[in-house]
C-alpha cells in the first residue's frame, strides 16, 4: 500500500508540473503577442516564463516577471491574475 501511495504522489507531482508548465506556456504566448515578438523571440520568451516558475514556490515569481515585462502596456494586475487562472483551467483540461 505504501508503494502505491508513493507512486500516486509521484504521478500527482508530475501532473502538477506539466499543468504548471502548460499554463506558463500559454501565459508566455499571450504576453509575447502583446509585446509583438517575432517567432524566435516568442519561443525564447516562453522559455523564460517557464523557467521563471522555478525561482520560488507558488505563482508569484511568474506573476512578477509578467508584470515587469508588461510595464507600460496598460495591463492591470487583476488582468494578469485572471489570465493566469484562465490558462490554468485550460492546462488542467489539456493534461
Amino acid at each position: 500500500r505504501e508503494k502505491a501511495f508513493e507512486k500516486k504522489f509521484a504521478n500527482d507531482q508530475e501532473a502538477e508540473f506539466k499543468i504548471s508548465a502548460k499554463r506558463n506556456k500559454l501565459l508566455g504566448t499571450w504576453v509575447a503577442s502583446i509585446l509583438n515578438l517575432n517567432e524566435e523571440q516568442k519561443k525564447n520568451y516562453i522559455t523564460e516564463v517557464i523557467k521563471s516558475d522555478f525561482q520560488e514556490a507558488g505563482d508569484e515569481d511568474v506573476f512578477k516577471k509578467i508584470k515587469k515585462d508588461l510595464e507600460g502596456k496598460n495591463i492591470q494586475d487583476n488582468e494578469i491574475r485572471q489570465k493566469m487562472s484562465e490558462f490554468l483551467e485550460v492546462a488542467k483540461k489539456e493534461i
